[in-house]
């Protein structure tokens, strides 16, 4: 430190953006405002807007970066060699678990459940909105959020566990202790589904299931196991009755620790935070959800619920690449002016801007069909429009932060901005819960078993675009492309890909600024070729866009 004598001779900084924290993530996108009411979740405003204050401060931020720095470490056994098994936590993960159970966002959806009917209106919507705004505050941690609210609808299948399970699973907080349930305040699920030799495929699966009085002994492994940090964990393995689902507890029923030998975590890209590993099973007690060879009719719900979050946590990531980049393009100059008020630059954020809107607003429709669901048109659009929307929704996203990161230039590239963690986070919403080519296939399967769903969403689709050419020239395509059976399977993304941009077309021509939807339907629906975000958009109103994406 110099001393009074002595000037500071270090260069001033000049032209860097500050930093975007301690601002509301909630009251700074308009977007997801709109959303969040038009599709239900209006009563929730003012706590998303107490919520959006959290996540948006540096806080929160910290612990999001603390969290990923020092990621998990597995304890297989003690000092003395005794079976240990434990995952081990940086403080601040066990902070961003907290804060989001607070908030109800591993139950929401379900904490008000007369058997297995969903008595609040709109639940998934408004859980959507906060799960949106805690994905920006870190992501990793959001995995087991996920599958503890997923999990709640397999486990009401069978009353027994459910009554033992369920309060804990909807209490809203966190308990991180290592015990056995009757112990704990809170708890969380989850998942185990695929095995080295079948991946995907989980018929291949080969881990056993003995029938141990009314319970069953697993013997087996799995490749990935999701967050084994968990209090149980639902799981796949083969019966006497073919393939079957199972409630896995971490704890016998009398209390000693249950047969899950963890053999490492996963060394992933991104999802740092989180722990996933991999798992022998040596005599686990396992308690059977469903019948015996129901086991994928019976885990497929919660294999659903985690696809919507898949959708809605990689809107929220482009939401935050594309603050980041316009916050940074409004601080930073070249050649005379800011780098947001120059038209190639425009261009490039307003797409950027319009990409991530569509993909908002196509992750709360899905929403708001979980929230309908004895309504047969909403049905409808959640069987279809459920893979269509992950497959659509994760895909961009990894384009889009990609994109958000040059326009930051060495700034978004280096570790202390933290768009390099949003870079390495996009990828995992596409392969896990269904890579492409397997929502293709499921959206195929929809298809043959569920026609009347299909025409249903198209029928839909098709008076929502009918007073705008370009959508009714999308809707014509993705039509051709159901009226050719034999080329179906060859150009299933084709259609998924039409089908999610028609989609979010339609939604964005009858609810967003026009501005925002002349520029994207413009852009991706007038058939003119583009592999690059800045292109399509010259009569666009680029600044309306910008001021909509980022206020002030």
């Amino acid at each position: 430190m110099p001393s009074a004598n002595q000037p500071d001779t270090a260069s001033p900084i000049t032209n860097q953006s500050a930093p975007l924290e301690d601002v509301n993530l909630f009251a700074l996108d308009l977007a997801l405002q709109e959303t969040v009411q038009r599709e239900g979740g209006q009563a929730v405003a003012a706590r998303l807007t107490q919520f959006g204050a959290i996540c948006g401060s540096r806080e929160a931020l910290e612990h999001g970066r603390l969290a990923n720095e020092s990621p998990p470490r597995l304890k297989t056994h003690d000092a003395k060699g005794r079976r240990l098994d434990v995952v081990e936590f940086h403080p601040s993960w066990h902070w961003l678990m907290s804060t989001s159970a607070t908030q109800g966002l591993h139950c929401g959806a379900w904490a008000h459940l007369d058997g297995a009917t969903l008595q609040r209106a709109n639940a998934n919507v408004e859980r959507a909105g906060a799960f949106y705004l805690a994905v920006q505050m870190e992501a990793g941690h959001c995995c087991p959020i996920t599958m503890t609210n997923a999990a709640i609808p397999v486990i009401q299948q069978a009353p027994d566990v459910a009554k033992a399970w369920r309060p804990k699973l909807t209490a809203r907080q966190y308990d991180q202790r290592f015990l056995p349930l009757a112990k704990k305040s809170a708890a969380t699920i989850g998942m185990g589904m695929t095995e080295k030799q079948g991946g995907t495929d989980v018929r291949a699966n080969i881990s056993r299931a003995e029938a141990d009085g009314t319970a069953y002994r697993i013997n087996g492994h799995k490749w990935f196991m999701s967050a084994p940090m968990c209090d149980a964990f639902l799981v796949l393995a083969q019966a006497a009755g073919g393939l079957t689902c199972f409630l896995l507890p971490r704890f016998r029923p009398d209390d000693t620790v249950n047969g899950l030998h963890f053999q490492r975590l996963k060394d992933k890209l991104g999802n740092r935070s989180n722990a996933s590993s991999e798992v022998e099973f040596h005599d686990a007690h396992a308690v059977r959800i469903g019948e015996e060879g129901r086991g994928i009719a019976t885990i497929i719900e919660m294999v659903t619920h985690t696809r919507l979050d898949c959708a809605v946590a990689s809107a929220a990531l482009m939401r935050r690449a594309v603050a980041e980049a316009i916050h940074h393009c409004r601080q930073r100059s070249a050649f005379g002016r800011p780098l947001a008020e120059q038209p190639i630059m425009a261009a490039v954020l307003a797409d950027l801007a319009i990409e991530a809107e569509a993909a908002t607003a196509l992750a709360f429709r899905l929403a708001r069909s979980f929230d309908r669901a004895t309504d047969p048109r909403a049905a409808a659009w959640r069987r279809l429009m459920t893979p269509v929307t992950k497959y659509w929704v994760c895909k961009v996203a990894q384009g889009v932060i990609s994109e958000a990161m040059e326009c930051m230039g060495g700034n978004g590239y280096v570790e202390d901005g933290g768009m390099p963690r949003l870079y390495r986070e996009a990828p995992v919403n596409s392969i896990w819960e269904g890579a492409g080519n397997v929502l293709a296939l499921d959206v195929l399967r929809v298809l043959e078993k569920d026609a009347d769903a299909v025409e249903a969403v198209l029928d839909d689709l098709g008076q929502a675009a009918s007073q705008d050419t370009h959508l009714k020239a999308a809707h014509e395509r993705v039509s051709g492309i159901l009226h050719e059976p034999r080329l179906l399977e060859a150009r299933a993304r084709a259609l998924l890909e039409g089908l999610a941009l028609l989609a979010a077309g339609c939604i964005l021509r009858a609810h967003a600024p026009q501005a925002v939807a002349d520029a994207f339907i413009a852009a991706r629906l007038s058939g003119v070729p583009r592999f690059t975000y800045g292109q399509g958009l010259e009569w666009s109103d680029t600044k309306a866009i910008l001021a909509r994406a980022l206020p002030g």
